[in-house]
């Protein structure tokens, strides 16, 4: 039998303050599914606060004292007003398929998974066709050392619901809108930079590893990072089209040293090849 999650708010208050003793007598039941280390840390800030907490993973219980341990993904989520997914993105729409209708009426159902936009609607599309509420969550920073308090966007139709129940517990989330498939969108876009510099800097470091000059390199490399602001930024981009032929040819010379010091050179590869193109378009335009 499906229970109301009654404790979940339909409107939500201006402030999320919610009294200790309030959270004491009606703690919210919250089911993490997927208990790697990222949903290991948020159950275990879930527990610390006063939530009651169920969870599943594949791999086994991890042995956090108060959880409850289930069966299954289903049994998991049987009357919690709360669910938190903490799976592979490539497992994203098959977990919430298999649960939908055992959430219960109203129950939020948050997918913190990395997953495209349109993968985040379809979950969205499985949930809500149950009579849950969905949300699109993206943490923007690593899980471990914050736990339930790492920085997050949420969108979707239970955006504001999931903030009203997990704000008072330590959770940091902002809200976006009620669009499936938004806080993915700006986590992704953000990602193209920020996990691409993260490849750079690996690519950069193992070639000044081989050339002997590793010491130098990260030194330089924090100091470019620690100088960097908005006109930083702006001088990369405003200067890449103009200077397209000089640059290409730069990042050419250095995949030709790359290989010469026998390590990877793919980014700088792509970065001559994006050079290149921005080139020609720029002939083209004259």
């Amino acid at each position: 039998m499906r229970r109301s999650a009654n404790f979940l708010p339909r409107a939500v208050p201006d402030r999320y303050d919610l009294a200790v003793d309030e959270i004491v007598d009606n703690p919210p039941r919250v089911a993490v599914l997927g208990l790697g280390e990222a949903g290991t840390a948020i159950a275990a800030d879930l527990l610390a606060a006063g939530a009651q907490v169920s969870g599943w993973d594949p791999a086994g219980d991890p042995g956090l004292d108060g959880l409850r341990f289930a069966a299954d993904n289903v049994a998991a989520v049987a009357d919690a007003g709360v669910v938190l997914s903490v799976n592979w993105a490539s497992v994203a729409v098959e977990v919430g398929a298999e649960v939908a209708d055992a959430l219960a009426p109203e129950a939020v159902f948050a997918d913190l998974n990395t997953a495209a936009p349109e993968r985040k609607r379809q979950v969205a599309a499985e949930v809500e066709r149950a009579g849950a509420r969905f949300v699109d969550v993206a943490l923007l920073s690593p899980v471990p050392g914050r736990g339930l308090a790492t920085p997050a966007f949420a969108s979707g139709s239970g955006a504001e619901a999931l903030v009203a129940a997990l704000a008072p517990l330590g959770a940091e989330v902002e809200v976006l809108g009620p669009a499936a498939g938004e806080a993915a969108e700006r986590k992704l876009l953000r990602s193209v930079f920020v996990k691409g510099m993260a490849i750079a800097a690996l690519e950069s470091i193992e070639a000044a590893r081989a050339a002997g000059r590793e010491e130098w390199l990260r030194e330089h490399l924090a100091a470019t990072i620690e100088g960097a602001d908005a006109a930083f930024l702006e001088r990369l981009v405003a200067g890449s089209r103009p200077h397209a032929k000089r640059r290409g040819e730069e990042m050419a010379a250095a995949a030709e040293m790359l290989g010469s010091l026998g390590t990877p050179s793919p980014i700088s590869r792509a970065a001559g090849e994006w050079y290149e193109q921005l080139a020609e378009e720029g002939a083209d335009a004259r």
